[in-house]
């Protein structure tokens, strides 16, 4: 069946992977309505309409959705009423990949228990808490280290590792006050002792074989990726195991897009780590590695287009800009300095306001191997500052 273009394509969550969508989206024809809880939020400022709502009232999200009447219901982000979207799906609605993939994915306590209890697969040891004294209590059972963040949340926020009981009730809090929603659930995980964190981004289409990228190696601070890269130099065998698991819980998921499946590899072992329904913030790096990046496969999975082959160019990285201070007057310094460095891509996301550790942009390189071009990413993120 031949594709009929342009589509009206709402987009629920409007961050810096956002953006990339819409401009992907736009690029192919397409209009595009960005919402978010805040005015200007980066994909606002290249769509085609914003709205400016708390998605998490259901109320307020069918009623954006029944006034736009979009084709294509894309989230960005896990502070959404996914009750909600499930029922506007049995109305007639396309939410991708599906509703019940984004009710599932955008809590990790059920991609959790799907991926461990369903499917079989190993993944860390853990537990839920819903008080501190439950945390106490299984962080006995699980030992320490261990890992404790929110059942939602974003970009790393809420979690900590804990090393000691006396931690506890530091990162109970820390966890609660970073979760996203309205729940006060966290996850306990045994910490696992890993060579390399790594990203899966995985494509599954509406008609059609489930495509891989190039796995994507990635380092975090505070719970939050700092830096990504490709290649990684897996083995062939931790390449097929990685992908039949990746394929396994996307077949369970169902619908069409881009998944970013985490991973733990071990000496051993490929442990499933999580699962983001949507473009992954480590695949940013595909801006510069690609010649499809990850917003451009999204789109073309989800609009039902072909896509032939999916190639690394060349080794490839990127690298955070952080910001180390609290302001909603935003300039920027360095960017002639960091510029200057061959093969090097600056990307500023247009965040009307700064808080520490908030990530403003992101310094994408090319190398003549994975060291060199990491080497090169954080050293031009570094020369960008905020005044």
């Amino acid at each position: 069946m031949a594709v009929v273009l342009p589509k009206k394509i709402m987009l629920l969550g409007s961050g810096e992977l956002g953006k990339e969508v819409v401009i992907a989206a736009q690029r192919l024809g397409n209009t595009v309505i960005a919402v978010d809880r805040y005015e200007n939020a980066p994909a606002m400022q290249v769509a085609d309409y914003r709205e400016v709502i708390s998605m998490l009232d259901g109320e307020a999200l069918e009623s954006v959705i029944k006034k736009h009447q979009p084709d294509l219901i894309v989230p960005e982000v896990e502070a959404i009423r996914t009750e909600k979207l499930i029922e506007l799906e049995a109305q007639g609605y396309t939410v991708i990949p599906t509703a019940a993939a984004t009710n599932f994915t955008m809590n990790r306590d059920r991609i959790r228990d799907l991926a461990s209890n369903e499917l079989g697969l190993r993944t860390a040891k853990y537990a839920y808490a819903t008080s501190l004294q439950e945390l106490k209590t299984s962080a006995d059972e699980i030992g320490f280290p261990n890992v404790i963040k929110p059942v939602m949340s974003s970009s790393g926020k809420g979690q900590s590792i804990v090393n000691s009981p006396d931690e506890l009730e530091q990162a109970w809090n820390y966890a609660i006050a970073g979760g996203r929603g309205d729940t006060s659930k966290i996850i306990i995980e045994e910490f696992i002792n890993f060579e390399v964190e790594i990203t899966l981004l995985t494509i599954r289409q509406w008609q059609g074989e489930t495509l891989f990228c190039e796995a994507i190696g990635h380092r975090q601070e505070r719970g939050d990726y700092q830096e990504s890269w490709q290649p990684v130099g897996l083995t062939s065998a931790q390449i097929k195991e990685a992908q039949d698991i990746a394929r396994k819980v996307t077949d369970k998921l169902g619908g069409a897009g881009i998944f970013g499946v985490e991973f733990f590899i071990t000496k051993d072992e490929v442990i499933f780590s999580e699962l983001s329904p949507r473009p992954h913030d480590t695949g940013m790096v595909t801006l510069i590695s690609q010649n499809l990046n990850e917003f451009e496969l999204h789109l073309r999975a989800i609009l039902g287009l072909p896509i032939p082959t999916i190639e690394l160019l060349s080794p490839s990285a990127s690298a955070v800009i952080l910001a180390n201070k609290t302001s909603n007057n935003i300039s920027y310094t360095g960017l002639e300095d960091a510029l200057a460095i061959p093969n090097i891509e600056i990307r500023l996301f247009g965040k009307p306001d700064s808080r520490p550790y908030r990530r403003m942009g992101v310094a994408l390189s090319k190398g003549k191997d994975a060291v060199e071009a990491r080497r090169k990413a954080v050293e031009a993120a570094a020369k960008v500052k905020i005044i």
